[in-house]
């Protein structure tokens, strides 16, 4: 999967000259916008970082707090989470999702149904290191029922590897008989399968299980779950199927319909720069009528719109 993102490395990097150039478009009156978008999207994030530590020797000022006081509304929410580590900008929206009344639901799911057990297990590190919480304990106390088992079962990041030939059938009857056939459902034995099996192994799983029911999995999550254990099981399941379709759904379904979920939009375009963009793209061009570059250019406006069209890197009209 690797070099398949929008943003890459600059060549011929130097971090005090980018740090010269933030600081003038920030001096004085005024605040040179485009410059500070330009600079920092042709950056990859690892520069992001090194610009951020030669901006603190030279002037002995934190960038971000900087940039937070010169720019505003949306596009200062996204050049913030631009300058983020990926692994800290994935640590403070779950803490975000988590703390203060009621819980961001599509947050917990999004971002533990999507990322790679190593990234898990470097989220749960780097949470502990910040709040000095333990994140499987904050998330299950914020959530109840067999929403939080199946959360949990994400947090240990210990999905077995490979396909097991053995149990491609067993597991799809066993889908089948805690769904479709009874009458209820089984929810344990969809957290048990589709929390701890590889992505691999449930592609296979699903195939046999649409031979035998004569259903797609996601039809019969449909049907015989609700709330946030359909959410969090959908989303494994379309994660298992293609993680780039899976966050193309999500970019169309924060920018389709009236108003724009826009920490949605900032969340996948950041986290995503540097890692499958160039999928997403080709999957969101495939499924819907239009491509990612078109949709985002009608659903956002000024600063906000080039940075996202920036790190969007091209149309697929």
């Amino acid at each position: 999967m690797a070099g398949r993102g929008t943003v890459k490395a600059q060549s011929g990097f130097n971090a005090n000259n980018d740090a010269e150039t933030l600081f003038k478009a920030m001096k004085g009156l005024g605040t040179d916008e485009a410059t500070i978008l330009q600079l920092l999207t042709a950056r990859s994030n690892a520069q992001r970082q090194q610009i951020k530590a030669a901006y603190k020797t030279l002037h002995g000022k934190d960038l971000v707090s900087d940039l937070k006081s010169e720019l505003g509304g949306k596009f200062e929410t996204l050049i913030v989470a631009m300058m983020a580590t990926p692994v800290m900008f994935d640590v403070t929206s779950l803490r975000n999702a988590i703390k203060g009344a009621g819980t961001d639901e599509k947050v917990l799911v999004e971002i533990l149904a999507s990322r790679t057990q190593n990234e898990i297990g470097e989220i749960i590190k780097t949470y502990k290191k910040e709040y000095d919480h333990d994140l499987e304990q904050d998330v299950s106390g914020d959530t109840s029922g067999h929403f939080k088992r199946m959360l949990v079962i994400l947090l240990q990041a210990s999905r077995q590897q490979g396909i097991q030939e053995g149990k491609i059938q067993s597991d799809a009857q066993a889908l089948f008989d805690a769904g479709e056939k009874k009458f209820g459902t089984d929810e344990d034995q969809f957290i048990t399968i589709l929390g701890n099996r590889s992505a691999e192994h449930l592609r296979r799983v699903f195939d046999a299980y649409m031979k035998l029911s004569g259903y797609q999995i996601e039809e019969s999550i449909q049907r015989e779950t609700s709330g946030g254990l359909r959410d969090v099981l959908l989303a494994v399941v379309k994660c298992a199927r293609s993680v780039p379709a899976y966050f193309a759904e999500c970019l169309y379904n924060s920018m389709k319909g009236a108003g724009t979920d826009d920490a949605t939009l900032i969340r996948i375009m950041v986290s995503r720069s540097e890692i499958d963009l160039l999928d997403i793209r080709a999957e969101f061009r495939k499924s819907f009528a239009t491509s990612l570059h078109n949709m985002i250019k009608n659903d956002s406006s000024g600063d906000y719109r080039k940075t996202l069209l920036l790190l969007c890197g091209g149309d697929d009209a």
